[in-house]
């Protein structure tokens, strides 16, 4: 999670240990590589493939950034998509919500450039001769992609669906999935507010972008919730009564489901909230 005020115009980055997806929750900009430009804003995935050179240029110094490295690619879900990879009908989005970057003239530059290379959890300072950018064209499949969480189309029904509803991206280790703004479950005696579960198969993270979450009390914009595989948790106290009769929600959130246990670093530790486990007190 990262609030940068500027930039990173002093410098190039490339990431050699990870597959990347900066999610912008707030600021504008453009995300400069050697395919080209991607011009994001409030609500875009930008899909890095690792080894990517790039830059990042903000309109103001107002911006908040969730990055989420990947050992593995990301990719579509594959039961979005058919025997030829195409997506399916649905699906929820399509080819076309892919924003392909937009290719610049290159930059014929000489000087010192400097690019930080992460490797190994590292960052070793490397030294260019000529500008990064000082590329005529480029040919292939791998390169980044912007897509926004606006253009996720929400998959409804009468009763509750399950997560995998929401899922965006996969990899290996975790999927991520958007909630947006829906309609809520209208069966006659749906009750939207969703059932106690375990996640027994993996740990739950969820960061809150927008909106007001109908199943939790007190959380605000920019909030990040963990529950750990096995443990239950559910609505809070009021949560069910509060939903019925309800019709829709103008949520806005990504959750990210690993296969394998997080590990909490000492800055998480630090900002935790130490009662939001009795929040499901009355």
């Amino acid at each position: 999670l990262a609030a940068p005020t500027k930039g990173t115009e002093g410098y190039f980055f490339k990431n050699a240990d990870h597959d990347e997806v900066i999610f912008i929750h707030k600021g504008s900009g453009e995300f400069r590589t050697v395919y080209g430009s991607l011009y994001f804003k409030y609500g875009d995935y930008i899909m890095v493939p690792r080894g990517t050179v790039y830059q990042l240029h903000f309109d103001s110094d107002d911006n908040r950034l969730l990055i989420i490295e990947s050992t593995s690619p990301f990719t579509t879900p594959g039961h979005y998509r058919n025997e030829y990879g195409q997506l399916l009908e649905h699906s929820p989005f399509c080819e076309r919500d892919i924003v392909k970057p937009t290719f610049n003239e290159p930059i014929d530059e000489h000087g010192s450039f400097r690019i930080y290379i992460q490797k190994m959890g590292k960052l070793y300072p490397y030294e260019y001769l000529d500008h990064p950018f000082d590329v005529v064209g480029w040919d292939g499949y791998n390169f980044p992609y912007g897509f926004s969480i606006h253009n996720f189309e929400p998959i409804t029904g009468r009763v509750h669906q399950p997560p995998p509803v929401h899922q965006t991206f996969e990899t290996s280790a975790f999927v991520i999935c958007s909630f947006v703004p829906r309609l809520y479950d209208y069966h006659p005696k749906a009750i939207p507010a969703p059932y106690n579960h375990s996640n027994i198969d993996s740990d739950e993270m969820l960061y809150y972008v927008d909106g007001d979450f109908m199943s939790r009390n007190h959380i605000e914009k920019g909030f990040i919730s963990l529950h750990p595989a096995g443990i239950p948790h559910g609505p809070h106290p009021g949560a069910y009564e509060r939903s019925i009769g309800q019709k829709e929600t103008g949520e806005l959130a990504v959750m990210i489901d690993t296969f394998k246990p997080l590990m909490i670093t000492e800055q998480a530790l630090q900002i935790e909230d130490k009662n939001y486990f009795t929040s499901w007190l009355d």
